[in-house]
């Protein structure tokens, strides 16, 4: 992800993404986000859902049976992998679960560049890789330059 959009997202939920200044023995968020910008508003509205989540005394006791008070959701992995979203956190309650889950399935329907919806599917070119049609046919042009 592009730095103007990292520093968007850190900027916008601080406790959730509080560990990327832990080093790398701690945490992977140290590397940031290891995925395109086309996924920057599934990550900022997950974000959102978890930001709200922890908000919501009312949510979390209705929807968590363990509910832990001072139990602050925070990332700890934002990465792709086999053409798809893995969002870790370092505890995730079953609502929060359900509002990864959604994120990673949305993932898999929108192009990692630039967002898009339409003619999306998953290319192999040695690593799957969820493109557009446009995206996918500027990439195959850069691999043979």
């Amino acid at each position: 992800m592009n730095k103007e959009n990292t520093k968007k997202l850190l900027q916008k939920y601080p406790k959730i993404f509080r560990q990327h200044k832990l080093p790398m023995s701690e945490t992977c968020m140290c590397f940031l986000f290891c995925c395109g910008d086309g996924w920057f508003i599934i990550i900022d509205e997950l974000c959102s859902i978890i930001e709200n989540y922890m908000e919501n005394e009312s949510l979390r006791l209705e929807y968590d049976k363990n509910y832990k008070p001072c139990e602050q959701i925070e990332a700890v992995q934002v990465k792709e992998k086999f053409g798809g979203l893995r969002f870790y956190t370092n505890y995730e309650p079953n609502y929060i679960s359900g509002a990864i889950q959604m994120a990673e399935y949305m993932s898999y329907r929108t192009c990692e560049e630039c967002g898009s919806t339409n003619n999306v599917t998953q290319t192999t070119t040695g690593w799957i890789i969820t493109l557009c049609a446009e995206c996918h046919k500027k990439r195959i042009t850069n691999e043979k330059k």
